[in-house]
C-alpha cells in the first residue's frame, strides 16, 4: 500500500499557520494565509501564497514521514516553519523550477532542524524553539543561493559594510500613516509590507486570543515609537521593518510563555524595546553578508528575556520537552 496523508493532515496544516502566532487554531490559520493570498493579490505575484501552501505541507508531510511526536504535530508545532520558508524564499529569490526544488528542501528540512532545536533548546534549557529552526533554516537557504548561478537572486543584497546612519530626517507620521505602519509591522512577520494583511492577521488573532491580538498591536506601537525615538532609517520602519520581531516578542513574552500579569508586563514592554535594538543590531551584522534578519531579533530577545524565567512557561511553543522523538522507521 502506499502512503497515506493522515485524516487531519489539513486541519494541522492550518494550526501549523496559525503556530507563527502562537495560535492553535486553525481558523487563525485560514485569516492568516489569506492575508498572504491579499498581498499576492495586492502585487499580482502569487509565488508567495504557493510557497506558503507548499511550505506549510512540506514541513508538516515530513514531521509524520520521519516519526516527529504525534501530538505537536497536530497542534501545528511543525507547519509555522515551513510556512514562513515557504514565503521567504520566493521573496527573495527568482521564481523557477530550481527554487522550487530549493524552497521543497527548505521546508523538508525546517521540520529536521525543529526536532533538533527542541530536543537542544527546549529540551536542556527550557525556553521554545519557535521561530529559530525557520531562521536558521533560510539564513543558509539565502547564503546557498550566492553560491548557485540557477538560483537567482532577487531581493538580498549585494553585501555591504556598515555605516553610520545619518540623520533619517523623520519627519512624524499622521494618524492614518501611524495605523498603516503598524499594521504593516504585524503583517511583516510574513514578510508582507500591505496594511490589510495586518488588519487579517489581527482579526486571526482575535479568533483565538483576544490579549494575544492586544499585544500585537500594542508591540506593534511601541515598535513604531522606540524606532522613531532612536532614529531608525524612516524608510525601513514605514515599511514595517522594525516593528514585525518586537511584535512576536510582545506576544510571546507578555502571554504565551508567562502568566500575564503587571510584572509580566512590564517585563514583556523592556523585551519589546530590546527587540528593537536587537534588529538594529542584527541589521548592522548581516549587512556584510547580504542576508535578511527574518525572525532572529524575535528569537534572541525572546530566549534572552525566557530563560531566567522559564519556569513560568504555560504555553511552550515548541514540542513538548519530555515528549520522546520516535527514530525514523
Amino acid at each position: 500500500m502506499g502512503y497515506r496523508l493522515p485524516e487531519h493532515f489539513v486541519t494541522h496544516c492550518l494550526r501549523g499557520a496559525g503556530q507563527v502566532f502562537f495560535m492553535e487554531n486553525a481558523l487563525s490559520g485560514v485569516c492568516f494565509l489569506l492575508a498572504i493570498a491579499y498581498a499576492s493579490f495586492d502585487t499580482g505575484n502569487w509565488s508567495t501564497t504557493l510557497g506558503a501552501l507548499l511550505g506549510l505541507a512540506v514541513a508538516t508531510g515530513t514531521a509524520y514521514l520521519i516519526d516527529s511526536h504525534d501530538s505537536a504535530i497536530a497542534k501545528g508545532m511543525y507547519g509555522f516553519n515551513g510556512i514562513l520558508v515557504g514565503v521567504a524564499v520566493p521573496t527573495f529569490l527568482v521564481a523557477g523550477p530550481v527554487m522550487w526544488v530549493y524552497l521543497i528542501l527548505g521546508a523538508a528540512v525546517s521540520t529536521v532542524v525543529m526536532d533538533a532545536f527542541s530536543n537542544v533548546v527546549s529540551k536542556n534549557w527550557g525556553v521554545a524553539a519557535s521561530t529559530g529552526p525557520f531562521v536558521l533554516t533560510t539564513w543558509l537557504l539565502m547564503l546557498g543561493a550566492y553560491a548557485f548561478s540557477n538560483l537567482p537572486i532577487a531581493a538580498m543584497g549585494p553585501p555591504k559594510l556598515p555605516l553610520a546612519l545619518a540623520n533619517s530626517a523623520f519627519m512624524g507620521l499622521s494618524l492614518l500613516d501611524t495605523l498603516v505602519v503598524v499594521c504593516r509591522n504585524i503583517a511583516q512577520v510574513f514578510l508582507l509590507g500591505n496594511a490589510v494583511s495586518g488588519v487579517l492577521i489581527v482579526i486571526g488573532l482575535l479568533l483565538e486570543s483576544i490579549p494575544a491580538a492586544i499585544a500585537a498591536v500594542m508591540g506593534s506601537l511601541v515598535a513604531l515609537f522606540c524606532a522613531m525615538l532612536f532614529g531608525a532609517d524612516a524608510g525601513a520602519v514605514k515599511a514595517g521593518l522594525y516593528g514585525f520581531s518586537p511584535v512576536l516578542t510582545a506576544i510571546a513574552v507578555g502571554v504565551i510563555f508567562m502568566q500575564t500579569g503587571p510584572k509580566v508586563l512590564l517585563f514583556a514592554l523592556l523585551a519589546t524595546v530590546f527587540t528593537v535594538i536587537v534588529q538594529g543590531a542584527l541589521d548592522t551584522l548581516l549587512a556584510p553578508v547580504g542576508i535578511p534578519t527574518f525572525t532572529a531579533p524575535y528569537v534572541l530577545a525572546m530566549w534572552l528575556f525566557t530563560l531566567p524565567k522559564a519556569q513560568l512557561q504555560p504555553h511552550p511553543h515548541a514540542p513538548s520537552p519530555d515528549a520522546k522523538i520516535s527514530k525514523i522507521k
